[in-house]
């Protein structure tokens, strides 16, 4: 039977960077595998950042966004029985920031997926460094996600971070739900990641699931999450970081989650781009396409497009 891992998180949670690693892993081990991008977005950034590690023994799929649930589910279970039939020795599921644990469940539970796959690991990313209260649907999925996790990876790790203060509220996530299930710190992956060995995927690859019991609240269509779409876009290189730390203060840019994507350098390189309100990451990689993503709750559109437009110096620029 083909194994299938998921990693989840909230949004900016640091699944990609994550999966990244891993994959790498499992392709050392001489695994064929499949990375299968689970997301509702038009454009997927995260496909883009995973591009370097297709080869013959890894694909890298993704399914369109769009739709209601029912749809999403079929395109999800019609791509899970493609691979199936391809015979790779594992698929790693990555899935939308705004997840609904019960889908993933669901589907693989059906015929004639039940036959032909197993769960190797359900994996949730947890940022250290998270605010201390969430939105109450970013509290769900946190609650949600963490409830069926083998493991729980933090992220973001810094010296001063409060591991005690963040298990508190996953557990309060917990309780807010109505999961019995509760975590202690030995019950918690904490590494950095750039000091992962090949024990510590092991270890994650074998780390399991829990079908836990939980009050279900989440609806896809009643998400308060929005997400803009930025594209051709070519800002000066020396003021990419004082743009999007900008936007990101703004409040009348709304209330702004992440700004993610990939933006061209002038020697024909890209950087990606993963900005948060408290950080922001930018790093060079080899091949990508020229998009930024904005995800939150009650964005201003208009001005978050003014202060992208201001600086563009690609005449091609589209927002949506």
């Amino acid at each position: 039977m083909t194994k299938i891992d998921l990693i989840t998180g909230i949004l900016g949670a640091g699944k990609t960077t994550f999966l990244h690693g891993y994959a790498e892993y499992c392709l050392a081990k001489g695994e064929k595998i499949a990375i299968l991008e689970n997301d509702f977005g038009a454009v997927n950034v995260d496909r883009i950042m995973l591009n370097d590690l297709q080869n013959e023994h890894c694909q890298v799929e993704v399914i369109a966004g769009g739709g209601d649930k029912d749809c999403h589910q079929r395109r999800f279970k019609t791509q899970l029985i493609s691979l199936g039939m391809q015979h790779v020795d594992r698929v790693i599921v990555e899935p939308s920031g705004i997840f609904d644990m019960d889908e993933f469940f669901d589907i693989l539970f059906e015929s004639p997926l039940d036959k032909w796959y197993t769960i190797g690991s359900v994996l949730t990313i947890i940022d250290s460094g998270m605010p201390e209260r969430l939105s109450f649907q970013n509290e769900y999925l946190l609650a949600s996600q963490a409830a069926c996790a083998g493991k729980l990876i933090f992220s973001k790790i810094k010296p001063e971070t409060n591991f005690s203060s963040v298990l508190e509220h996953v557990n309060r996530a917990l309780s807010g739900i109505q999961c019995p299930r509760r975590f202690t710190e030995n019950m918690l992956f904490v590494k950095l990641w750039n000091e992962l060995n090949e024990e510590d995927y092991a270890e994650l690859s074998s780390a399991g699931y829990r079908n836990e019991r939980y009050v279900r609240q989440f609806n896809i269509e009643n998400s308060d999450s929005e997400v803009h779409y930025f594209l051709h876009v070519a800002l000066p290189e020396e003021r990419i970081q004082e743009i999007l730390t900008n936007i990101l203060q703004d409040e009348e840019c709304g209330e702004i989650f992440r700004i993610k994507g990939a933006l061209p350098k002038r020697s024909g390189n890209y950087l990606k781009i993963n900005a948060v309100r408290k950080q922001i990451e930018i790093s060079s990689i080899p091949e990508a396409q020229a998009v930024l993503i904005v995800i939150g709750k009650k964005l201003n559109f208009p001005k978050i497009d003014q202060y992208f437009r201001k600086e563009n110096t690609n005449p091609k620029f589209t927002s949506i």
